[in-house]
């Protein structure tokens, strides 16, 4: 096991963002979590990362517990992420941007561009352009290129096709699939339920901090709770709450 998340809480001051969530993420895998807006997926990567504090539970990265550690020395260890928004800089070059993201491994920086470059060839055409003139989907690969170059071991991406056309969504996922393919274990937080689903090993449902379902990701592709709540189908009357969509755990 490469990750394991156990039993985490987290707050926002008072309030309960995460209420004991936990999860595993085998090495070679693509794991998702799915749920809706508020469910805490963008909160669970944050915490992962290190980006937010725990407010008790623990996280094993690679064999060692890494709950306490400092969020750079997390990424020495091998987690990357992308976050979601992107988080590019935007009077940066495009080479510039990705060059911050190798400050962990500085001794892989060239080796890091070159594969960079090879599965974002637009990156490459464009390494001397100021990142915040790009596209949408440009500036995606550019955040997820930036998150490789310290060659992680885990790459936890945070919706990865919000605000893109569906011809760039494919083109993101035929990447993030090629990632993994090349050896490195994704962890996706994706609001396109139905495409990470079809892309995952396996799947979580996160509703309001809690994990209410875990299985094969096409397993729940053919769910009829998490059809008829993420996937367009038809609520039942049963699993509404307070209006909101939901599954029962």
């Amino acid at each position: 096991m490469l990750l394991e998340v156990n039993d985490i809480q987290v707050h926002y001051g008072k309030i309960a963002a995460l209420k004991g969530v936990s999860l595993r993420v085998d090495a070679g895998e693509i794991v998702a979590l799915i749920g809706a807006n508020g469910a805490g997926k963008t909160t669970t990567l944050k915490t992962i990362s290190g980006l937010r504090p725990l407010t008790s539970g623990r996280i094993h990265f690679d064999g060692n517990d890494i709950s306490r550690m400092p969020g750079h020395l997390r990424v020495v260890a091998g987690i990357g992420q992308a976050p979601e928004g992107r988080g590019i800089f935007p009077g940066m070059s495009v080479q510039e941007n990705l060059l911050m993201g190798s400050y962990a491994k500085k001794g892989a920086r060239d080796s890091g561009l070159v594969e960079v470059y090879e599965l974002f060839p637009r990156l490459a055409e464009r390494r001397s352009q100021a990142g915040g003139t790009m596209s949408g989907g440009e500036q995606q690969m550019l955040a997820i290129g930036r998150a490789l170059m310290a060659q992680p071991k885990v790459l936890l991406l945070d919706e990865p096709s919000m605000g893109l056309a569906p011809i760039l969504v494919a083109q993101i996922f035929t990447i993030i699939s090629e990632i993994n393919r090349r050896g490195t274990t994704v962890l996706l937080v994706e609001q396109n339920a139905s495409q990470a689903l079809q892309l995952a090993d396996r799947a979580y449902v996160l509703e309001t901090g809690r994990v209410v379902k875990s299985a094969p990701a096409s397993e729940l592709l053919t769910d009829p709770e998490v059809q008829a709540a993420y996937l367009g189908g038809d609520l039942d009357t049963e699993m509404q709450m307070d209006g909101d969509r939901r599954i029962r755990p």
